[in-house]
């Protein structure tokens, strides 16, 4: 019998169970790790910090190797909790070209995708509570 994830977890000092909890969460929860932060312009108009990374979304990294690109999101890995940006990609030995895995937390969305109605309507619902 396989032990049921907790949602009720409180936190732990201890990076090892830290880490544990991110690795066995299921997939609805991953969902809210791909998390990152809005630009100051975004965040003046929708009146919230961060927002969920969804493809189509403009971003700008702020961390790491690649720090100062902006690029199109290519696509987004839930179970992962990574993110694949269209302009940044390296180079393997053999010639290919592959695009990098990048943490949410290190990236700025600049601009958003507004596609999906339901996310619309999240933006609409932040704004009249702020």
């Amino acid at each position: 019998m396989k032990k049921k994830f907790s949602t009720s977890w409180v936190s732990s000092k201890q990076p090892r169970k830290q880490r544990k909890y991110r690795h066995n969460a299921p997939l609805h929860i991953k969902s809210k790790f791909l998390n990152a932060h809005l630009s100051k312009e975004l965040r003046e108009r929708y009146k919230r910090r961060s927002i969920r990374v969804i493809k189509g979304d403009t971003v700008k990294v702020i961390r790491g190797q690649f720090k100062k690109t902006t690029g199109k999101v290519d696509r987004v890995n839930t179970k992962t909790t990574k993110l694949y940006i269209d302009k940044i990609e390296v180079t393997k030995r053999e010639g290919s070209k592959v695009l990098v895995p990048i943490e949410p937390s290190n990236v700025m969305i600049t601009e958003l995708n507004l596609n999906d109605k339901k996310r619309l309507e999240k933006l609409k619902g932040a704004q009249k509570n702020g």
